[in-house]
């Protein structure tokens, strides 16, 4: 089978600077090739990194794109400039699966392969234009629902199929929690809507009392071009993480793998604080945690239902709440005071995040597409 997968305008594969999206998909394209499927990957050109090249059996294809700007009409903009230039090396493929917005409308009347759209947010509108794509496949049960609320007869075009989790590079097993420093780790865009102030004031609050052995550390880009909020939140950030006297830790981002499962490896408890309500798709930084045997801790979002349950593979807090910050630290306190629970959740976890392998997931993509390509071959009767 061959597949062309196009990735989008505003960051480059291999993901040396970050994105869900691009990692999730950078990995599965080697799989399907490991596998012995055709495989072109379609993203955005940077300097450092050759136009044509073949990489791990699959050949990639780079194009101009940009940074992330401000506004999300010239977001869109860009995004059509992007898709265009993209759409001019497609080459007749099985399934050409797309993380743009306008590629599957130009492509809505095109021969060239099975449109396979992967829904990585919340829609907003755009789901009506892509009635005549093949399918719509989303990584969460909520943001299939949320499709399926703004275009109902769409319903029979989803597939929920989920991110896999990191494969580690690492070839023995995460340490147990209680061979590890006391760590409380966040890591992801430093943005208002992951919910960081929550955290630093929950954490700083009671530095020095019940978090005095224990250190907050916060991985992430605050820069722009990477999905941050910019400096003055960041500065902001700082500010309040005075109160803690040096046990708040701004590492910044780190895009090495190996470097990043260290953070992982060395956390007993990740906490992933998001209150962005239609921001968040599925949470692929939590289960990356799970499958490094660190108990996580989120916020009550839709998107973590599918694999996180209160008490038995994470802990919940209500973000809702009138005052989330306090709801955030009492959770905190509770996780961390019994450390029986906090390690048999962090097994149970460790458990669940098997479940997401890349090699399990790759299964469920491409069955899919190969139940899309048999259904097309397969001869039509007239009534």
């Amino acid at each position: 089978m061959k597949t062309t997968i196009v990735l989008g305008a505003f960051l480059p594969v291999p993901p040396i600077m970050g994105g869900a999206v691009e990692k999730v998909w950078f990995v599965l394209a080697q799989e399907f090739a490991r596998r012995g499927h055709e495989v072109v990957l379609i993203s955005r050109a940077i300097p450092g990194l050759r136009r044509s090249e073949k990489s791990a059996g699959v050949k990639h294809l780079r194009v101009c794109g940009f940074d992330i700007p401000r506004s999300l009409m010239w977001l869109k903009f860009l995004d059509l400039v992007y898709s265009l230039r993209a759409m001019s090396l497609l080459s007749k493929a099985d399934i050409i699966v797309t993380n743009t917005f306008w590629l599957p409308i130009l492509l809505r009347n095109s021969k060239r392969g099975h449109v396979y759209v992967h829904v990585a947010r919340y829609p907003k509108g755009q789901m009506r234009f892509y009635g005549r794509a093949a399918r719509l496949q989303t990584p969460s049960h909520a943001v299939a629902c949320a499709v399926i609320a703004e275009v109902p007869k769409l319903a029979e075009k989803i597939a929920v199929i989920p991110y896999p989790a990191p494969t580690s590079t690492i070839e023995r097993d995460p340490p147990l929690i209680v061979e590890r420093e006391k760590i409380v780790l966040f890591v992801g865009r430093v943005h208002p809507e992951k919910g960081l102030h929550l955290l630093i004031d929950a954490f700083a609050n009671k530095t020095r009392t019940l978090f005095a052995d224990w250190k907050l550390v916060i991985v992430g880009p605050a820069e722009k071009n990477y999905g941050g909020a910019g400096e003055p939140y960041l500065a902001t950030l700082k500010r309040s993480a005075e109160r803690a006297e040096g046990r708040i830790i701004f590492r910044g981002p780190v895009f090495d793998p190996i470097a990043l499962e260290r953070e992982f490896r060395s956390a007993r408890l990740f906490i992933y604080p998001s209150v962005a309500e239609k921001g968040e798709s599925f949470g692929l930084a939590p289960l990356e945690a799970m499958a490094h045997r660190c108990a996580v801790l989120v916020s009550n979002l839709d998107c973590f239902n599918d694999f996180i349950r209160e008490g038995e593979t994470g802990f919940v807090f209500d973000h809702r709440s009138a005052n989330p910050a306090d709801a955030l630290r009492e959770k905190i306190e509770n996780t961390l005071a019994d450390e029986t629970l906090l390690a048999r959740v962090a097994e149970a976890g460790y458990r669940k995040s098997a479940e997401y392998s890349l090699p399990c997931i790759a299964d469920h993509f491409l069955n899919d597409f190969n139940s899309l390509v048999r259904n097309s071959d397969a001869p039509t009767t007239s009534r």
